[in-house]
């Protein structure tokens, strides 16, 4: 996967970087970093990718990602209009373990920890009581400044460490090469699936906005994507059907035209296939159920 570079700003021998984000919309490039990445959304609803992972967030929830792992989180569509008061909040908390040396990284009191790390680099959410306390410790770091932090942080990592609180979300794993013409191109097609989906869209749509024939788009969306396109589009529509189901109380058959779906039966097949329940199922759990 070929996505964008992104740079953090920070000192070089900074360990740790906290940031406190603002804005109307979250940033919704594909992007990856070297840095591994406690994001915390403290207000602001959308869908998420990361990894080959596709699925919905709301305020409170944590992911965990690791160092050189594709993602974006991408808000709602209201976040988009002109100014209507809502905002997209998140806390990051980004560790550099290069800023600390290979032999602080090897002591053995780490190892669980290094472990932990190991495993974020398929992406992690929590649930439960982990999901809760990060909410709390995501907000309290902000208040602690050079080693205080970087002990704060070390704690946090230790907890997870040992939490069954934690979904793997990825599948698969990634190379961080890059090439800065095919970044635009996926995320325009990204953007025009996210923004289009509730219209049919057939493969020759997509493959008009990357600019390629139909079969080499194929070939390029997967390889960039890790998915067909088909699967990718059912997977924006699934996610948007689930958002529905459960906040804003729509019938199954409302949802699943809302979602770009009319054919029921169909609609009902998918759902399943990437839920791993039926719409009614679904409902009458609304716990978090990330679509992978």
């Amino acid at each position: 996967m070929k996505p964008l570079l992104y740079q953090i700003p920070r000192n070089l021998d900074e360990p740790v970087r906290v940031l406190k984000e603002s804005h109307q919309h979250f940033y919704d490039n594909l992007h990856f970093h070297s840095e591994y990445q406690i994001m915390t959304i403290i207000e602001g609803k959308g869908t998420y990718f990361i990894g080959d992972a596709f699925g919905n967030f709301n305020s409170g929830d944590t992911f965990i990602i690791g160092a050189n792992l594709p993602h974006f989180f991408r808000s709602n569509k209201e976040y988009y209009g002109p100014e209507n008061g809502l905002r997209s909040q998140n806390i990051s908390i980004l560790y550099s373990p290069e800023a600390l040396g290979d032999k602080f990284k090897d002591l053995s009191e780490l190892h669980s920890i290094n472990r932990f790390l190991e495993k974020s680099k398929s992406g992690l959410f929590l649930t439960g009581k982990a999901r809760e306390k990060l909410y709390k410790s995501s907000k309290k770091i902000t208040d602690k400044n050079g080693f205080d932090r970087l002990i704060y942080l070390f704690k946090i990592f230790n907890f997870l460490a040992q939490t069954e609180d934690v979904v793997t979300l990825s599948h698969v794993s990634y190379e961080d090469e890059i090439k800065v013409g095919d970044t635009e191109k996926i995320n325009t097609v990204i953007g025009f699936l996210i923004d289009n989906f509730t219209r049919d869209i057939t493969l020759a749509d997509a493959a008009d906005v990357a600019n390629l024939s139909v079969n080499a788009f194929c070939r390029y969306f997967k390889r960039h994507t890790r998915k067909t396109f088909s699967q990718f589009l059912n997977e924006i529509r699934i996610g948007n059907a689930c958002r529905q189901l459960v906040e804003e109380d729509l019938s199954v058959k409302e949802a699943a035209f809302k979602s770009g779906y009319y054919n029921i039966s169909y609609f009902n097949r998918q759902f399943k296939t990437i839920t791993g329940c039926t719409p009614s199922a679904y409902c009458k759990n609304i716990n978090f159920k990330h679509v992978n």
